[in-house]
């Protein structure tokens, strides 16, 4: 910032009389422009080559920084030599729109210094999420939330520093957002809802992009795509997007089976009553094949035993978890141990049984089995044997006739 013009410049507008006065200072003000695109110029190259060489080093944060700087150095030069051309026409002119230099310079640096905060702290986020960069990178979910949150708090600091340039009392902008803070939390109950369910989202991490979620309390279920301040997207299985507002997450149960560790295989198999010999051999030979599955994690719980006599087959459970959590391969795996266990239900010359119903016929039955008892309990029974004496007696008139 500069409080007068430099005495040779006002030197050379005055006494230099081979033009007029406004055509000098236009000049004068052209010169400065360009002197100003010209060191910009320089500067960007400058901060750039910098920036290369910082590439070459193991520190991240070192060209980072650059990088985040040299947009802000070059738009710092330009609003400095702005302000001096403006300067000079403002010793030379009385139009009002000059009058606003000084204000204009201090919002810019402000403004300046907001812009390059908030590129750092994206360049930041991208350095502390990046599995390329980072060894151990942090989650995308938390280092999003952290730089949502900084830059908030780097905005509404800038925006009261602004207001304090331009006059206003800070003091009287927070009281006044201290009682319209009230108003608009009972106009607004559910927006801020879903603010601090977002922010509950982020502290708890429950779930993260990517994750597989789903809510027995709710028809929620598909992968988190976005996590907002106020909604978070699910895709669900059948590629439809889903926008569950943040306030619901923290009234349900939500289940996130992308953290599972295993997998679980629970069958029941059958075979027939008549391979009930065979039971021990089969079930000893099936835990034999999946202690020695390459795809089955044998420090899970392993159950293979006959469970028990159904109605038409003789049940065996096998019960074991899969050494992947990837829902693709653990159905061929699943598929895989099926097909094993029929093998070896027919290496045994048994069958895997289907429901079936025998019926036992009696052959020479005696004939007290088929004669009518000689007497029947209630009125019922005795007016059937009448029904059927009068049906004989009407059966051999007919034949008699």
């Amino acid at each position: 910032m500069i409080e007068e013009t430099p005495p040779f410049v006002e030197t050379m507008i005055q006494d230099w009389s081979l033009l007029s006065e406004n055509w000098r200072v236009g000049l004068v003000v052209f010169g400065l422009v360009f002197g100003t695109a010209t060191v910009a110029y320089l500067a960007s190259l400058f901060v750039y080559a910098l920036e290369k060489r910082f590439q070459r080093t193991s520190n991240l944060w070192d060209d980072t920084f650059l990088h985040a700087a040299r947009k802000p150095v070059v738009a710092f030069v330009w609003l400095q030599g702005v302000y001096w051309a403006a300067e000079v026409a403002h010793k030379f002119s009385e139009a009002e729109i000059f009058k606003v230099n000084d204000t204009v310079l201090r919002l810019g640096f402000v403004w300046l210094l907001v812009w390059t905060v908030l590129r750092l702290i994206k360049e930041g986020e991208a350095i502390l999420s990046s599995p390329v960069k980072m060894e151990k990178p942090l989650d995308y979910t938390t280092v999003t939330a952290v730089s949502k949150l900084s830059r908030a708090v780097v905005i509404i600091t800038a925006v009261l520093i602004m207001m304090q340039s331009l006059g206003y009392s800070i003091s009287g902008v927070v009281a006044f957002g201290g009682v319209g803070g009230i108003a608009v939390g009972f106009a607004a109950k559910d927006l801020l809802a879903n603010f601090f369910g977002g922010f509950i989202i982020h502290l708890d991490r429950p779930f993260k992009v990517g994750d597989w979620v789903r809510s027995p309390d709710r028809n929620i279920e598909g992968t988190v795509e976005h996590i907002g301040w106020r909604l978070t997207t699910i895709r669900t299985f059948d590629k439809r997007p889903l926008y569950v507002p943040n306030a619901v997450f923290t009234t349900i149960a939500v289940e996130n089976p992308s953290r599972m560790f295993n997998r679980r295989i629970s069958e029941t198999v059958g075979i027939r009553y008549a391979d009930v010999s065979l039971m021990e051999t089969i079930v000893d030979d099936i835990r034999e094949m999946l202690q020695n599955h390459e795809d089955i994690d044998n420090k899970q719980t392993l159950i293979v035993n006959f469970l028990t006599f159904n109605s038409s087959s003789l049940d065996i459970m096998v019960y074991t978890f899969t050494k992947t959590v990837d829902w693709t391969t653990f159905h061929k795996v699943k598929q895989n141990v099926l097909l094993k266990i029929s093998q070896i239900i027919e290496s045994h010359g048994a069958e895997v049984a289907f429901p079936t119903r025998t019926l036992h016929m009696v052959e020479n039955a005696p004939a007290e089995a088929m004669a009518e008892p000689a007497e029947s309990v209630g009125k019922g029974g005795r007016a059937s044997r009448a029904q059927s004496r009068q049906g004989e007696a009407a059966g051999s008139q007919n034949d008699e006739a």
